[in-house]
């Protein structure tokens, strides 16, 4: 009896286990640049008006760079060449005409990671509707595919952040090419070398009282980035500062960070009385268990290059913060 029991559980068990393996779906590992999307549409829709609204939407400009550059560089292919090799791209946006008019987003379709949003309609009319009516929607996923992309590279050889936690309560993962060029009064200065200038990360915090909620914020945010610039980032002359380019007003939203309410705010720095500028971004970070705001902010100096991933790496760095 004891016999037969352990032979029908025995049976039951390879029976289970083999749908379960049958319900496993393996996908290769994705592929791309960052912040490249594959298109793929039939050419005469690339053509017309469809294609003006796709590119519209996910080539506008990136926010606070001096010179304007595509949020995201698109590629497109009818769907007759959406096989093979070319389906692994790890974010796809597809057009389809003839169907139900709606807009879709599938995860690992195809690779992993891997996202691609479907839209659809039965004339290009609708298709353009759905477009428009969900393009923060397709950015967002797009955007959020990328980040995680990007700090999942960077998370292959990190800088040590230890004195950042001992000094600031914060984690910040950011690459070992990166080093800490200064230290002093809760103020870390992070700097990165390439060909053609630098990348750097700003980390310190300011009284929670020191920015205002609604339209001040902004005005705060810059009066308190300036102040820090003065102090803390000198240029290799005398009387030469870090501050906020007058000329070009900043961009500010309210978004989330590390599960926390903050200020993103996109601009322009200049070296006052000296010949140096370029684009940074600021989070304010509320803090309200400590009663501050983390302000980590990435800036670039790269004349007469894109800037765009440059700026990108710096977001993806510190939207990886964990405050404690």
């Amino acid at each position: 009896m004891i016999k037969n029991s352990l032979t029908l559980l025995l049976i039951i068990t390879l029976f289970f286990s083999c749908n379960d393996k049958k319900e496993q779906r393996y996908v290769s590992a994705s592929s791309g640049n960052i912040n490249s999307i594959v298109v793929v549409a039939d050419n005469l829709l690339w053509e017309n008006k469809v294609g003006d609204v796709v590119r519209d939407v996910l080539a506008a400009p990136v926010e606070g760079l001096s010179n304007e550059e595509a949020q995201f560089t698109m590629s497109q292919m009818p769907p007759a060449v959406f096989t093979g090799f070319a389906k692994k791209n790890r974010t796809v946006l597809k057009i389809e005409k003839g169907k139900e008019a709606a807009t879709k987003i599938a995860t690992d379709a195809y690779a992993r990671p891997q996202t691609m949003v479907v839209i659809s309609g039965q004339t290009n009319a609708e298709i353009i509707d759905q477009i428009n009516a969900n393009a923060e929607k397709i950015i967002d996923a797009f955007k959020k595919t990328e980040v995680t992309e990007r700090q999942r590279r960077t998370s292959k050889s990190l800088f040590d952040d230890s004195k950042l936690k001992e000094a600031l309560g914060v984690s910040l993962q950011f690459p070992s090419a990166y080093r800490i060029a200064k230290a002093e009064d809760d103020f870390f200065w992070i700097r990165r070398d390439i060909e053609t200038g630098n990348v750097d990360l700003m980390v310190y915090e300011v009284p929670f009282s020191a920015i205002r909620k609604g339209d001040s914020a902004v005005v705060d945010v810059v009066r308190v980035r300036d102040s820090v610039g003065k102090i803390h980032i000198e240029g290799a002359l005398e009387g030469t500062y870090m501050s906020t380019e007058p000329a070009f007003t900043p961009f500010i939203n309210e978004v989330i960070v590390d599960n926390k309410a903050s200020y993103e705010t996109r601009g322009l720095w200049d070296l006052k009385n000296a010949y140096m500028s370029g684009p940074f971004i600021n989070y304010a970070i509320e803090d309200k268990v400590n009663n501050r705001y983390v302000i980590v902010e990435g800036y670039v100096f790269a004349p007469s290059i894109a800037k765009r991933d440059y700026i990108f790496e710096l977001e993806s760095i510190i939207k990886s913060i964990a405050i404690q």
